[in-house]
């Protein structure tokens, strides 16, 4: 694999540094300073126009003067001097800057123009910077400081990337006393230009980094963002910390970082979705972390307690309560061989009270006897120093068990004095220990979390989920004419229209403009009817008196016509009324009142909102958020998520709810969602569901004209599965053969492909001799974001299970224009014209991305593939850097 494109900014050959200074205290000289005492082995160059020398290194007043490549420059100088430094920077074939200075666009208008000015420089030389306002750049493993921090960091293999410098600057200090290391410290600062999804795309393919923290106050690019962190959090977990949970957090966020912030429910969708595990706090961070790299598999949520006292106990249950976790129920096996080795006082149950009295056998037994029960998912043991008790004894029973289980242990010996040496032992044996069951507690949490996210994080729903396809031209017609109109909103036939164009069951309605016309339309449609205004201005109809319910009689039905006019000239008078919507009174003794909505969020775009629905929906507060497109396992999800999940099933004299049903609307939402990107709003309240199935009652749409773009699917955060792309194709001899996307269930049919190619095809293909995929590159193979790469693979099915045939795929480069492809096909099928087949759709979907450029290497001696290159168009020349390699380029 060719180096990554940040390799300058992470592992630069050489660095130089301007401003460096011998001025005690002053950013230059601190920065310069750490460089020289982290013992960075590569080029060191301090710049400074005014000294012929810098902390005893001959300094230069300019870059050309040092006579040799600076692959990274750090700038502390002030702002006004930035452009041109850039500008020299590019002129001298530097490709990556850390920019310490503040003063650009979080300033105002004067900053914000400086900081253009600066980005356009860049930009024309291809230099990626990180900052401005930033703490600057560490990794350890060489050396490299870069940072106005005082003093540096251990070694280790957790990346901590950070939008807060003086954030940063806490935890280095934190880290030092509590034995952290690190592999990289970012502090991105305004991140003008290099943003998370970058950094993130780096840190996936870092050796040195196993897991990835994160300190979050905005999002600027979500696609990017999602897009990277997915693809991170599948090899390697991805903890967080965001910020602004609350209003006045994201203000304090957005004058810190001018970035914009999402709403924080929109972003707990979304990270939850990308497999990630977010906390609340720093130390739950670093503890989180601690956890998840010993090992543990967890698996659920299911804790068992097992404590010498019971207060203790409680509390560990109260705050499991609090979290949602389970406390396990114990198997009889269990009971029993707590049974055997328990006082017959223990009472017999989660938490498991082994007695004041304990000694180590009791703890290693009752921890051993927890960790086998298959209804548990994880043990958290807490020990209190009694008379009788010894703590450090204790302790090395528990140790003895740790790597016989995946299941997460964690223990908590409350105390000091006399736990000191046990929590030693905890922490000599990599185990997750606490003071309090309160954390301990919470840390399961998250590692559950984690569990529950990564299945998320495995969902690839495509863009439709039914084999009856929806009316989409139908719905973009009833879009664009309320558009035309100069309408946002459409009424209630509009929206109930839409709905029924994707198949929704919709109320039958009609307007009447007069009483009689109500009337007829009461009795066409048969009594009781129910009666509401149709306004597009207004959005509460109940609160304005612009409903009527249970009208059964024909002086009902004119009376009520008058009185909604009255009540909206009274309470609304300045919203335009189009007439007055009758629909047949739903009565279903059965039925529960739910609310789908979709919003669209100024960060994440469209998601998904589902809760109690009727009146009382604010009030109620209860709703749970998703990120589309959705499917089956994830529709599921949502709906667990929300109190009134429990009012579905059975509930006392009702039968329970057409789930199948209700699934089946919030998959339709998820389509109407992809396939209609002017969709920006829409309510669908109230929703009834009982036993026999659906109905929309009430619907409420807003639009908004969008810009038609190349990408589809541009409006949304995680890109559907594209099955526009899924093709049948026929070899000559017969053979049926399906090209398609390649989605993560086909890691098995991927691994036996690789596996049975000839050492030749292997070698040609990955350019060193790959026997087989390792994990990581198995997920990086199928585990693809579409919105970024494509993976096309060509199968037949042999015996009732389907073969791997050929694949090729291709990556988008960062400058958003070109793409490397790659492509092997099995050696059986050489010469039969698989391999052009697979290029040609592959370039296919390169073009309807709005890719220009499509480029790859091909070793020399590959004489078929070169054949297949000139046959397809595309260039063929010697690589620069090794004669072995052809270079391949066409343009799409």
């Amino acid at each position: 694999m060719s180096q990554h494109y940040l390799n300058p900014l992470f592992a630069p050959k050489s660095v130089a540094v301007f401003g460096a200074s011998d001025r005690v205290d002053s950013v230059g000289q601190i920065v310069f300073q750490n460089m020289l005492e982290s013992g960075y082995e590569g080029g060191l160059h301090p710049i400074n126009a005014k000294n012929p020398e810098v902390q005893g290194r001959k300094a230069y007043a300019t870059l050309s003067q040092i006579g040799e490549p600076v692959e990274l420059v750090v700038i502390a100088t002030p702002p006004r001097t930035v452009p041109d430094i850039i500008e020299d920077c590019g002129k001298h074939g530097v490709k990556a800057a850390v920019i310490i200075t503040a003063g650009f666009g979080e300033t105002g208008p004067e900053g914000q123009a400086l900081e253009r000015t600066v980005l356009e420089n860049a930009h024309r030389y291809g230099i990626r910077l990180i900052g401005p306002n930033c703490l600057g750049v560490m990794r350890p493993g060489i050396g490299l400081n870069a940072t106005f921090n005082k003093g540096g960091a251990k070694p280790g293999n957790l990346a901590f990337v950070s939008q807060s410098g003086a954030l940063c600057t806490a935890i280095l200090d934190w880290a030092q006393s509590n034995d952290v290391g690190f592999s990289s410290v970012v502090s991105m600062g305004s991140s003008a230009d290099v943003d998370f999804g970058e950094i993130l795309d780096y840190l996936v393919f870092d050796q040195q980094t196993q897991s990835i923290l994160l300190y979050i106050e905005g999002i600027r690019n979500a696609r990017s963002f999602m897009s990277a962190i997915r693809a991170a959090a599948r090899v390697k977990p991805v903890i967080l910390v965001k910020v602004g949970r609350h209003a006045a957090g994201s203000r304090a966020a957005m004058s810190h970082t001018a970035s914009l912030v999402g709403s924080d429910d929109a972003f707990d969708a979304a990270v939850r979705r990308a497999g990630v595990v977010r906390v609340q706090t720093i130390t739950q961070l670093f503890s989180a972390a601690k956890a998840l790299s010993c090992g543990f598999h967890p698996s659920g949520n299911r804790l068992a307690i097992v404590t010498n006292g019971g207060g203790p106990g409680v509390m560990a249950t109260d705050r499991a309560a609090d979290l949602g976790l389970v406390i396990a129920t114990l198997s009889d096996a269990t009971i029993q061989q707590l049974n055997e080795v328990l006082p017959p006082n223990w009472p017999h149950g989660n938490p498991v009270d082994i007695i004041g009295d304990a000694q180590a056998d009791r703890y290693h037994h009752a921890v051993k006897a927890c960790l086998e029960d298959p209804n548990v998912d994880g043990v958290l043991t807490i020990l209190t120093p009694q008379a009788m008790t010894k703590p450090l004894e204790a302790a090395q029973a528990v140790i003895e068990l740790v790597g016989q289980y995946k299941k997460p242990l964690l223990t908590c010996w409350m105390g000091e004095g006399q736990v000191s040496k046990s929590r030693a032992a905890f922490i000599h044996a990599k185990q997750p220990t606490f003071r309090a069951p309160e954390p301990a507690v919470e840390v399961f949490s998250y590692l559950s979390a984690y569990y529950q996210n990564q299945k998320l994080l495995m969902q690839m729903p495509g863009p439709l989920s039914h084999h009856l396809e929806p009316d989409v031209e139908g719905a973009r017609m009833i879009i664009e004419g309320a558009l035309q109109d100069r309408r946002k909103v459409l009424n209630e036939m509009e929206s109930k229209a839409l709905l029924a164009a994707f198949h929704i069951p919709v109320a039958q309605t009609m307007v009447a403009h007069s009483p009689n016309e109500a009337l007829l339309i009461a009795q066409q449609l048969g009594l009781p009817v129910a009666m509401k205004v149709n306004s597009r201005n207004i959005t509460h109809k109940s609160d304005a008196g612009g409903v009527k319910l249970n009208l059964g009689n024909a002086q009902a039905v004119r009376a009520a016509y008058q009185e909604i006019c009255e009540n909206i000239k009274h309470n609304r008078p300045e919203a335009h009324m189009d007439g007055i919507s009758i629909e047949p009174m739903i009565v279903k003794a059965n039925g529960r009142e739910l609310m789908v909505g979709v919003t669209n969020d100024g960060v994440f775009g469209p998601i998904i909102t589902f809760g109690a629905g009727g009146t009382l929906v604010e009030v109620m507060g209860d709703r749970a958020v998703a990120l589309p497109p959705l499917n089956s396992f994830l529709v599921k999800d949502l709906i667990q998520d929300t109190h009134v999940a429990k009012m579905l099933g059975a509930f006392r004299h009702m039968p329970p709810a057409n789930m199948e049903a209700l699934e089946s609307v919030l998959l339709r939402v998820s389509e109407m969602v992809c396939e209609l990107p002017m969709l920006m709003e829409m309510d669908i309240n109230p929703l009834i569901v009982d036993e026999h199935g659906v109905l929309a009652a009430d619907a409420r749409v807003m639009v908004e004209l969008r810009q038609p773009s190349a990408d589809r699917y541009a409006h949304m955060a995680i890109y559907p599965y594209p099955t526009h792309l899924i093709s049948n194709w026929q070899l000559a001899d017969g053979t049926d053969i399906t090209i398609r996307p390649i989605r993560p269930e086909d890691a098995e049919v991927e691994q036996k492909f690789v596996h049975d190619l000839s050492e030749e095809s292997r070698y040609f293909r990955f350019m060193n001799s790959v026997q087989e995929l390792t994990p990581t590159m198995l997920v990086r193979f199928t585990q693809i974001d579409y919105s970024r790469e494509m993976a096309l693979i060509a199968v037949t099915e042999e015996h009732g299970k389907e073969i791997e045939l050929g694949v090729t795929r291709f990556t988008t480069n960062p400058d958003g224009e070109s793409c490397e492809f790659a492509l092997v096909v099995a050696d059986r099928m050489c010469g039969k014209g698989l391999g052009q087949k697979l290029m040609t759709v592959l370039m296919d979907a390169a073009r309807s991305k709005g890719l220009k450029i499509m480029e790859g290497e091909v070793l020399k001696n590959n004489s078929n593939m070169l054949k297949l290159m000139t046959r397809l168009g595309f260039t063929c020349e010697t690589s620069a850097e090794d004669d072995s390699i052809k270079q391949v380029r066409k343009i799409l």
